[in-house]
Parts: structure tokens; C-alpha cells; sequence
């Protein structure tokens, strides 16, 4: 594990000379974001040996992504109180206990409440994580950004392999495995990132005060809300291959972990190398309304041909490239797309897109329920394409997205 990362993560470039903190932020990212990927590959052991119906296991995404949602609206609020550093740890020091507790359970519902505690470490990790790159990178936002997302996929793609190794000894393995990641994220934030709450302080105008009310304010910036509903209706697509794809493989928990470590690889290279030469070339909006289309093409064909073992697999691991495009390009643009502090901006961004990540895993598996296993694919790229109707309608209020990080 720690000799793939150290290889995918020496092609970023050392010329940024970026800040320990900055590499500090870097590793923990990857470490939390292993998280996701470590859990996937286990939703079918944990369906069928717990007695669970796949909605019901699907929740464990929504708790986790609903909490995160609701937890957005103060991680400004927390992040101002305790400083960058100390919330980063408590976030992590959460989320290790709340996955370890997860692994020790035996019963789905008890996980599921679990799993919401997750979320809310999670909040407080992944929206300060973000900023904090940003804030403290010496190479403007967009490769901050860049950085960030590179994280995303490295954590994402060494994850899998690593739940579909402690997942076929138990599906409590990949659970606690978290946990024990997190005590060594923990230990790089508090060793290599130093205390800057004196700093950010000092570099906060006067006249400005945090509060629970800040994310609803920044929505009357409609680039914001924009973007925000965009990634809202793009999740159903996301989290329906992430929740659900599993379930119609037809793999154990190595099988699953391989097709998703492919999803990651893919997702971390496009996500760092492909996004900004597609940015530069065609432009923000141009470039992320294509990837949507394209993924809600791949959607429609995951539909047609669930039953066929093949067709899944592949169209799993070429979502990835689709995905890690789309990823960099909406970040970069949502930090461009308003003139208020960045915290605020991704807090009011988190907020309105894990309301798709929560309604879309439990909708998938009830789908497929009521319905049959095709369904909640051809949904899923109903909604991806919805996204794409939806920001080309309102394009006029985000093409200035890319002007803004043109003068960066």
C-alpha cells in the first residue's frame, strides 16, 4: 500500500514546493478517502451475513452522506473556533472511533446509526481538508485543487484492494482497517501540520464573524446553487455505481476490489493529468457538461445490460476516468464561482450535493426491489442527464468561472 502510494504520488510535481502542511493534508486526505474504498467491496458480504436486503445495507451511504450534508452548514462555524489543525484531528479522531465501533457490531441498523457518526467526522475532515489545501498551497487554486482530487483517487484506489484483502477474512476487517488508518493520519496532521489558528486569525478582516447562517447566505450567489444542485443530481449517478454496481457483479469481496481499484487508478490520473488540459482547452463548463453526458451514457448502458457480468465490470472501471475529470473540474469551479471565503463556498456546495449522495443509495437498492436490477442504473443516468440540462440552462451565471481562474 504505502509503496503504491509513494509511486503515484511522485508524478505530481516537486516544483510546486509546497509546505509540510500542505503534504501533511495531502496524506491524511489520502488515508480518509481510503475509507470509501475499503468499505465497497464488503456490501454484499455484509447484506448477506447480517441478513440484510441491499437497500438496507445501501443506507449505510445514506446516513453517512445525509449527516455529512447537515454537517457542512457548521464546519465553517468549527473550523473558526478550534483553527484548521484541531478540527482536521477531531474529524479523524471521529471517524476512527466511529468505524471501529461500526466493525464490532452485529447488526445492520446499529452500523447504519454508526455510519452517520462516521459522516459527521467526515464533514469536519473532508470541507477543512479542502480549504486548507487551498489556503496553504503556493500554486494558486487550481492545482491545489488538483492536488486534492489526486488525493481523492489515491485513497480511492489503494482502498479497494486493501477491503477486498481484510473483507474476504471478515467484512469487520475493512471497518476496524479504517480506524487503524485514521490513528496514522492522526499521527501525520499532528506531527507535520502546525497550529496556524493564530495566523488565520490575523489574516481574518475585522469586520468579519462566522456563522451557522454563512452557507445559506453564499446560496444567493446562484453560481454557487448552480453548481451545487449540478453535483446534487450527478451524485444519484455516482452513488448508484457505488452502492449498487456490487450487488449486480457477481464477485466476492476480492473481485469487487480489483474492478474498483481500476475505477480508482483511472479516476486518480484523469483527475490530476487529463482535467486540466481539458479545462484549459475547452473551458470549465464546456468539459464538465461532456463527462456528465458521457457518465449518463455509461449509466444507460449499466441498465440495459446489468445481467451481462462483463459489461458491468467495464463500464464500472471506465466511470472512473469519467468521474475524476468531472471531480477536479467541479471543485475548481465551485472555489472560482463566488466572491466569498472559500470555507463558505464549499460548505454551501457539500451541503446542497450530499443531498444526492444521501437519497441515492437507498433509492438504488428500493429500485431494484420494486422493480428489477435494470432500474436503478437507467434512473441513475436520468439524473446525471438532468444535471447537464440543468447547468447548460443556467450557464449564464457560471461562465465566469473560468475568466476568474484565468487571472489567478
Amino acid at each position: 500500500m504505502t509503496s503504491q502510494s509513494n509511486h503515484q504520488t511522485a508524478h505530481i510535481p516537486k516544483k510546486e514546493g509546497q509546505s509540510k502542511a500542505v503534504w501533511a493534508v495531502f496524506f491524511a486526505c489520502i488515508i480518509a478517502f481510503m475509507g470509501l474504498g475499503l468499505v465497497d467491496p464488503i456490501l454484499p458480504a455484509i447484506a448477506g451475513q447480517l441478513h440484510a436486503t441491499p437497500s438496507e445495507v445501501t443506507l449505510l451511504f445514506t446516513s453517512y452522506n445525509a449527516v455529512m450534508a447537515i454537517a457542512m452548514l457548521i464546519t465553517g462555524v468549527i473550523s473558526t473556533k478550534l483553527g484548521t489543525k484541531v478540527t482536521l484531528l477531531v474529524g479523524v479522531v471521529i471517524i476512527a472511533l466511529f468505524s471501529t465501533l461500526g466493525g464490532l457490531s452485529n447488526n445492520v441498523w446499529a452500523i447504519v446509526g454508526l455510519r452517520g457518526g462516521w459522516g459527521l467526522g467526515n464533514a469536519l475532515f473532508v470541507a477543512t481538508a479542502l480549504t486548507a489545501i487551498v489556503t496553504l498551497s503556493k500554486s494558486g487554486t487550481a492545482k491545489a485543487i488538483i492536488l486534492y482530487e489526486a488525493a481523492i483517487g489515491l485513497g480511492i484506489s489503494v482502498g479497494p484492494l486493501l477491503g477486498g484483502e481484510l473483507g474476504s477474512i471478515s467484512w469487520r476487517g475493512p471497518f476496524i482497517g479504517v480506524g487503524v488508518l485514521m490513528v496514522i493520519a492522526f499521527i501525520f496532521l499532528i506531527t507535520l501540520m502546525p497550529n496556524t489558528k493564530k495566523q488565520e486569525a490575523a489574516q481574518r478582516p475585522a469586520t468579519s464573524s462566522s456563522s451557522i447562517l454563512d452557507p445559506f447566505r453564499a446560496m444567493k450567489h446562484r453560481s454557487i446553487v448552480v453548481f451545487g444542485l449540478t453535483a446534487c443530481f450527478y451524485n444519484f449517478g455516482f452513488f448508484t455505481l457505488l452502492a449498487y454496481a456490487p450487488f449486480v457483479m457477481g464477485l466476492d469481496a476480492h473481485g469487487i476490489g480489483y474492478v474498483f481499484i481500476g475505477w480508482g487508478v483511472l479516476l486518480a490520473i484523469t483527475s490530476v493529468f487529463m482535467a486540466p488540459k481539458l479545462q484549459k482547452r475547452f473551458g470549465t463548463v464546456n468539459s464538465m457538461c461532456v463527462m456528465l453526458t458521457t457518465f449518463a451514457v455509461v449509466l444507460l448502458v449499466m441498465g440495459i445490460w446489468s445481467h451481462t457480468q462483463w459489461v458491468i465490470i467495464a463500464a464500472v472501471i471506465f466511470a472512473g476516468a469519467l468521474l475524476g475529470n468531472n471531480n477536479t473540474l467541479i471543485t475548481t469551479a465551485v472555489m472560482n464561482a463566488a466572491p466569498i471565503e472559500r470555507s463558505t463556498a464549499s460548505a454551501a456546495y457539500s451541503f446542497l450535493r450530499f443531498l444526492g449522495g444521501a437519497i441515492a443509495p437507498y433509492l438504488a437498492g428500493k429500485l431494484a426491489e420494486w422493480f428489477s436490477p435494470h432500474v436503478p442504473f437507467i434512473v441513475g443516468g436520468c439524473f446525471v442527464l438532468i444535471s447537464v440540462i440543468f447547468v447548460l440552462m443556467n450557464r449564464h451565471h457560471v461562465n465566469h468561472v473560468d475568466s476568474v481562474e484565468a487571472g489567478h
